[in-house]
C-alpha cells in the first residue's frame, strides 16, 4: 500500500474518532463516566451535567444546569450533598446510574428494577437526562419524570386521582441549600375540580382556582404570562398532568418554586444572559391561602386590605382592630331556609348578590351537567334547593359550581376572576319586612313620635351648625377664587366630557384627597383629572396647598398644573399627564423592573435630585415636600421623573430652616427619625426620604415589608448591613447589575446611606448630593449607621399622634399616624 493509501485510512480514523467522540459528549456509558471537574453537555449545547455547589456553600451537588451553573434546573443528590470535590457519576453493575462519594458510598441512584448492565445515560436537548435499556434501548428512568424545584418545556407536574400518587416540585431549603425545604408545588383534586396548590408544610400557602380545562380561574389576567400558558390533559385511569409546551424550541421557558414559596415562571434572554421573571404567583399578602379567614375577602388596593363579604360582620372585632383577620367573619341574618328548618313560616326566600371578578373561594363542587340546563340561572335554582349551598358561580366550561362550606380565599381581581353569587337572607338585601302585631304597631307609633320629636330638636340644631359651616365654606371657597387666580379655571362640564364623566375606566388610582382620571380634551391633549370627594371637609386643604404652591413653581422635574376647577360642591386640580404613571409601577414590580436599566434608573435619581434642589433652594418659594416616596414620582413619555402630590408640601419663611408640628403626616418608611419622634422637620427630612427611595430604586425592593433578611427589619438595615460586610452585590437589582457600573452603583448606595443616617445634621444638603452624584465630590465620607425605626418605637410615636385627635387622611397612602402598610 503506498503511501497515499495510508494517510486515507489514517484520515478516515481520525475523522472515524471525532465522530465517535463528538456522539459521545452526550452520553455515560458503563465504560465511562463523570469525575470531577468533568462534564457532559447536551447535543445543542444548552445544558450540561456536572458536579455544583450553590452560592454561599461548599456542599457539591450532581445538577443539570442551563448556561451556568447558577442556572440550575434539577439536582439529583438533594438531601445526601458531597462535601468534597471527590463526587463521581457512573453506571453501577445493576445498570442504574449512580453518584458516589471519594469512600465509594452510594449517595444518589435512579434505582431502577430489572435493568440491563450495559445501560447509558444521555442528556438530551430538552435538558431530559435518561437511562436507555442497553438492550431494548427504551428509556428505563428520566429526570423530567422526577422534577425538583423547576420545570422546564414537556416536564409535568402529575396525580392520579385514584391512587393520590403526586409528581410534584420541592423547594430548596436556603438560597444555599439545595436539600428538601418547607414549600411543595402539586396539583390537588378537590372535589370535581383540580387546581394547582403551593404548600407550607401541610397546610396550603397559594392555590390557582379551578382548572377548567384551558385556564386556573383562580388566576389575575393582569399578566400576559401566566399559568394560562399550561395545558392540562386526563385520561380515564384518573391521570392529570400539567405541562407547557412551545413549538419555539428558541423558548426557554421555566416555572420554579423558590424557598420562600413564590412561583416565578422566568424567560431566557440570551442577549443580556439573565433570567427575567414573567410572573409571580405571590404579589401581596392577598395572594396568600385565606388571608383573611372564613368569609372574609382580600383586596390588594384597598386598605385595609380584608374586609367581610356583604352581610357578615367580624367574628373577633378586637383581633380584626389589630388586622388579624384569621378568625373570619359570621353571618349577621340567619337564611330563611335554615328559619324554615326550624318551624317558621318565611314569605321570602334567600336571595344573591353578586361579586364581581373574584378568585372563587376553596372546596368548589360541580354539579353534573344532567342537574342543570348549562345557564347561570339553573345554577341558582339548584342552589336555592339546597339549604346548605351557600354561593355559586358559572363557567361556561366547568358549568355550574357550588359551595357548602365555609368560603375560604377569596380575592378581588383588577382582571379576571369570575362572577361570584352569594346567598344571603332576604333582610340583607334591604327590603325585608316583618310581619306586626298590634301591641307591636302601637309601641312602634309611641316611638315614632318620641323620635319625631326628637329628631326635630336635633335637626334644628344641626341645620344651625350647618349654616355656620357651609358659611365657613363658601368663605375658604372665596379664599380660593382670590389665590388661584394666576391658574386657569376649567369647567366642570369640559372635565366631565373629558374623563367620559369620571367613568372608572379611566380611574389612575387614589390621589391624597380624591381619585385621579385620565382624560383627554376635545383638542386631543391628555390629561389628569383629580377630584376633591363630594362633600368632603378632608382634603380641602390639601387642596388649597397644591393650588398655592405648584401653581407657583415650575421645573422639568415637578408634574406642572394645568389648571383647575370649582363650581358647586366640586374642587378638582388639573395636571399634565403622564404616560408611565408612577415610578412604584417599575421598580416593585418583577415583571417591569426589567424594562428600568441602569441608564435609566441613574437619570430617574439624578432628575428626582435636582427637582428636590429646585424645592429647597432655587425656587422663589423654599418648600420642604414631606410626602417624597415611590408613588409620588410620576414618568414622562422618556421616563423621565417628576416629583408630584403636594398636598402636604410646608412652605419655609424668612431665614427659617427647621419648624416643629403635632401633626405627623407622611409615609411608613419614608419618614425621619426626628419628625416621626419630634414632629421636627426641615430639608434634611426630604434628604432622608431621597436616601430610602434611592436605596429602593437600586435593590428594587421596598423598605417596608421586608423580608429578605430575618435579622434587618428593613431594606435600610439590610444595606448597612451588607456595607459593613463589604459585600453590596446582593443588594442590587440583579436587572441593572453588570461589573462595569459596580463601582457607580457602589458610589450610590454610599450617597443613599449618607442621606439616611441617624442624625439630621450628618446628612447631607441636597446640593451636596447632587454634587456627589454627578462625581464633583470625589471624596465621599463613609456613613454612619442609619436610622433604625424600631417597632417599639413605632408604636410609642403611634400612641403620641393618637392623642392630638387627628385622623388618617382619606389617602390610603399617606398616613397621618403610623401604620405599616
Amino acid at each position: 500500500m503506498g503511501l497515499y493509501g495510508i494517510d486515507c485510512l489514517l484520515l478516515a480514523f481520525i475523522l472515524f474518532s471525532l465522530i465517535v467522540l463528538a456522539s459521545a459528549l452526550d452520553t455515560i456509558t458503563s465504560s465511562s463516566l463523570i469525575q470531577e471537574p468533568q462534564t457532559i453537555s447536551s447535543n445543542n449545547s444548552r445544558f450540561t451535567l456536572g458536579f455544583f455547589s450553590p452560592q454561599n456553600s461548599t456542599n457539591r451537588y450532581l445538577g443539570i444546569w442551563f448556561m451556568s451553573e447558577s442556572h440550575t434546573v434539577w439536582e439529583a443528590n438533594r438531601n445526601n450533598p458531597l462535601m468534597d470535590s471527590s463526587g463521581i457519576l457512573t453506571i453501577s453493575e445493576n445498570g442504574n446510574l449512580v453518584v458516589i462519594n471519594g469512600q465509594k458510598h452510594v449517595l444518589w441512584s435512579t434505582n431502577v428494577s430489572h435493568v440491563a448492565s450495559n445501560s447509558s445515560a444521555q442528556l438530551l436537548d430538552s435538558g431530559n437526562l435518561v437511562l436507555a435499556d442497553g438492550i431494548t434501548g427504551a428509556f428505563v428512568w428520566q429526570s423530567f419524570q422526577h422534577p425538583c424545584n423547576a420545570l422546564l418545556q414537556d416536564m409535568k407536574l402529575s396525580i392520579n386521582k385514584k391512587t393520590g400518587e403526586k409528581v410534584k416540585l420541592i423547594s430548596w431549603k436556603t438560597l444555599s441549600d439545595a436539600a428538601y425545604g418547607g414549600f411543595s408545588c402539586s396539583l390537588e383534586p378537590r372535589a370535581n375540580v383540580t387546581e394547582l396548590f403551593v404548600w407550607k408544610g401541610n397546610h396550603p400557602y397559594w392555590r390557582s382556582g379551578p382548572w377548567n380545562g384551558t385556564k386556573f380561574l383562580g388566576v389575575s389576567q393582569n399578566s400576559s404570562v401566566s399559568l394560562n400558558e399550561f395545558k392540562m390533559k386526563g385520561d380515564e385511569e384518573g391521570n392529570f398532568d400539567l405541562y407547557f409546551h412551545y413549538s419555539d424550541n428558541s423558548v426557554l421557558l421555566t416555572l420554579r418554586l423558590s424557598y420562600q414559596g413564590k412561583i416565578r415562571i422566568q424567560r431566557w434572554n440570551s442577549q443580556s444572559y439573565i433570567w427575567e421573571i414573567e410572573w409571580l404567583n405571590v404579589n401581596s399578602d392577598c395572594d396568600i391561602y385565606g388571608h383573611c379567614g372564613p368569609f372574609g375577602i382580600c383586596n390588594p388596593s384597598s386598605s385595609p386590605i380584608c374586609s367581610c363579604l356583604g352581610g357578615f360582620e367580624p367574628k373577633n372585632k378586637e383581633e380584626w382592630g389589630r388586622q388579624n383577620w384569621t378568625s373570619g367573619c359570621v353571618r349577621r341574618e340567619t337564611l330563611q331556609c335554615e328559619k324554615d328548618k326550624n318551624g317558621s313560616q318565611a314569605s321570602k326566600i334567600d336571595e344573591f348578590i353578586k361579586l364581581e371578578r373574584v378568585k372563587l373561594p376553596d372546596r368548589a363542587q360541580v354539579l353534573p351537567f344532567d342537574d342543570f340546563k348549562d345557564s347561570n340561572g339553573d345554577c341558582q335554582t339548584q342552589c336555592l334547593k339546597n339549604c346548605s349551598c351557600l354561593a355559586y358561580a358559572y363557567d361556561r366550561s366547568l358549568g355550574c359550581m357550588v359551595w357548602n362550606a365555609d368560603l375560604l380565599d377569596i380575592q378581588n381581581f383588577s382582571a379576571g376572576g369570575v362572577d361570584f353569587y352569594m346567598r344571603l337572607a332576604h333582610l340583607e338585601q334591604g327590603i325585608g319586612k316583618r310581619k306586626m302585631t298590634t301591641p307591636i304597631i302601637i309601641s312602634t307609633l309611641i316611638g315614632t313620635i318620641l323620635i319625631t320629636s326628637f329628631g326635630y330638636f336635633l335637626w334644628k340644631k344641626w341645620s344651625k351648625q350647618k349654616g355656620e359651616m357651609h358659611m365657613q365654606i363658601q368663605n375658604k371657597r372665596r379664599m380660593m377664587q382670590v389665590k388661584i387666580q394666576e391658574l386657569p379655571l376649567i369647567g366642570f362640564r369640559k372635565l366631565a366630557i373629558a374623563t367620559n364623566n369620571f367613568d372608572l375606566a379611566n380611574k389612575l388610582g387614589q390621589g391624597g384627597f380624591g381619585p385621579v382620571y385620565k382624560g383627554m380634551l376635545r383638542d386631543g391633549k391628555e390629561i389628569a383629572v383629580k377630584r376633591l370627594s363630594r362633600l368632603s371637609g378632608q382634603g380641602m386643604e390639601e387642596f388649597m396647598n397644591e393650588v398655592e404652591l405648584i401653581s407657583k413653581l415650575q421645573h422639568r422635574n415637578l408634574v406642572r398644573l394645568l389648571g383647575c376647577c370649582i363650581e358647586g360642591d366640586e374642587e378638582i386640580l388639573v395636571y399634565e399627564y403622564m404616560p408611565n404613571k408612577s415610578l412604584d409601577a417599575y421598580i416593585f414590580d418583577p415583571l417591569q423592573q426589567k424594562s428600568l436599566d441602569w441608564g435609566k434608573r441613574f437619570n430617574i435619581i439624578e432628575g428626582i435630585a435636582r427637582g428636590l434642589l429646585y424645592l429647597h433652594r432655587d425656587s422663589r418659594l423654599r418648600i420642604i415636600h414631606r410626602d417624597l416616596k415611590a408613588s409620588n414620582i410620576l414618568l414622562d413619555e422618556q421616563m423621565n421623573p417628576k416629583i408630584s402630590d403636594f398636598g402636604i408640601a410646608k412652605l419655609f419663611e424668612g431665614g427659617k430652616d427647621q419648624a416643629n408640628t403635632t401633626r405627623i403626616v407622611g409615609t411608613y418608611g419614608y419618614i425621619s427619625p426626628e419628625y416621626a419622634t419630634e414632629g421636627l422637620y426641615s430639608e434634611k427630612s426630604d434628604v432622608f426620604s431621597f436616601g430610602v427611595l434611592l436605596l429602593e430604586i437600586i435593590s428594587g425592593r421596598k423598605n417596608t415589608s421586608f423580608y429578605e433578611d430575618i435579622e434587618s427589619l428593613t431594606l435600610l438595615g439590610f444595606a448597612w448591613k451588607l456595607w459593613i460586610d463589604a459585600n453590596i452585590v446582593p443588594l442590587i437589582d440583579p436587572h441593572i447589575y453588570d461589573p462595569i457600573f459596580h463601582k457607580d452603583i457602589l458610589r450610590y448606595v454610599q450617597i443613599g446611606l449618607l442621606c439616611v443616617q441617624e442624625l439630621a445634621k450628618e446628612r447631607p444638603t441636597m446640593a451636596i448630593v447632587l454634587s456627589m452624584l454627578q462625581s464633583e465630590i470625589i471624596d465621599i465620607p463613609s456613613p454612619s449607621q442609619p436610622a433604625f425605626i424600631l417597632r417599639q418605637t413605632l408604636s410609642h410615636t403611634s400612641k403620641q399622634v393618637s392623642k392630638t385627635g387627628d385622623s388618617c387622611s382619606i389617602n390610603n397612602v399617606t398616613i397621618s399616624k403610623f401604620v405599616g402598610r
